[in-house]
């Protein structure tokens, strides 16, 4: 278990992050602060643009290598905030601000683990990764830093609110551009073809294909259209209908496959913002699974996506605070949860060292 100074030293370090804004893709002043933080404990840090490597003395490139990662980067606030995001108000029982809980608390909970291991021996090597752009999937996030790990890691832990559960398996994200296309004409003499009941009959036969196979972590493949928008004026029927339908596959079905189902059933074109956005499992066999089962940690498969998608090697999802909280006003995490974050990393790392 950890001291009260690593502690207090977690939540000195997250109230710092909190003052220094970092939305997706403008990162650079945290990742700044946090290189010359690491530079002060005599530890070196490499630089993938904004992202932050971080290597345990003694690396050794014949061992096995565990991850730790979170990402840096927050998303902008709302208008509903009661305090400002980046200075709140104190208070002895919790972290309030932009980005506490997502995933600031997973960053400061993953520094302390990995400083506390710094200069240990273990059977395998451990890096810290800090990632940037997770929130707006950009390309110089975790895209861009797994092109340059991908070769090194072995395993990893993806630090996200999950009430320190373990997410063993994700779905993943498909966002589609749908448009029906129709001809205008005057609304009082019936003219043309209505592009919006082209796209409501399209919409509807979605909202009835089903998709078989069935993943036994996962699920079903979750479809919802969201967005639906048509029309210039009240007299005008309206050539075009566009619409935006949101997916979570699952490991059963490629974006690109689910894309092949969706097309030959609907009259309206439809255009995928990104296929990359895949789901994840980790094998029931693999060691992190084992071990996380030998602690009692309760397992689970999210439905939010993370830095997860973006590699390739086994991973589980975990971290201190409540994913729920993402992105609303007030945003805060507990201290205690951020204690039971470092407690829970570290437990982890000595029974897989164990293992």
């Amino acid at each position: 278990m950890m001291d009260n100074e690593n502690l207090n030293s977690a939540i000195s370090l997250l109230r710092k992050l909190i003052s220094i804004q970092s939305f997706s893709g403008e990162e650079n002043l945290r990742s700044d602060f946090l290189t010359k933080y690491f530079n002060k404990r005599g530890i070196s840090v490499e630089s993938i643009a904004n992202n932050l490597v971080v290597k345990q003395k003694g690396f050794d490139k014949d061992k096995n290598t565990l991850m730790l990662n979170s990402h840096l980067d927050t998303v902008k606030p709302s208008s509903s905030y009661s305090f400002d995001p980046f200075n709140p108000q104190l208070s002895d029982t919790r972290v309030n601000g932009l980005g506490s809980n997502d995933a600031g608390a997973s960053v400061v909970s993953m520094i302390e683990t990995f400083l506390h291991f710094y200069n240990n021996e273990l059977p395998f090597n451990l890096i810290l990764v800090l990632t940037t752009e997770e929130e707006n999937s950009g390309p110089d996030g975790m895209r861009r830093a797994w092109n340059i790990l991908k070769e090194q890691v072995s395993y990893a832990i993806i630090g996200e609110p999950t009430g320190m559960k373990a997410a063993v398996a994700e779905r993943g994200l498909l966002v589609i551009d749908g448009e029906a296309k129709g001809v205008s004409g005057h609304a009082a003499r019936e003219e043309g073809v209505n592009a919006l009941y082209i796209a409501l009959e399209d919409i509807l036969k979605l909202k009835t294909i089903e998709f078989p196979d069935i993943s036994p972590s996962m699920g079903k493949v979750k479809l919802q259209v969201t967005q639906i928008n048509a029309g210039t004026q009240h007299n005008v029927v309206p050539d075009s209908c566009r619409f935006v339908v949101d997916i979570r596959p699952t490991d059963r079905y490629t974006n690109q496959e689910i894309m092949d189902i969706l097309q030959p059933q609907v009259k309206s074109r439809l255009i995928a913002r990104s296929l990359t956005n895949k789901s994840s499992a980790t094998p029931t066999d693999h060691l992190l699974i084992k071990c996380v089962n030998t602690l009692g940690i309760d397992t689970y498969t999210s439905p939010t996506t993370s830095d997860w998608m973006r590699i390739t090697c086994p991973a589980i999802k975990m971290g201190p605070g409540e994913s729920a909280r993402s992105h609303q006003a007030d945003e805060y995490v507990m201290i205690q949860e951020i204690e039971q974050g470092i407690n829970g990393y570290t437990e982890l790392i000595n029974q897989l060292a164990k293992s």
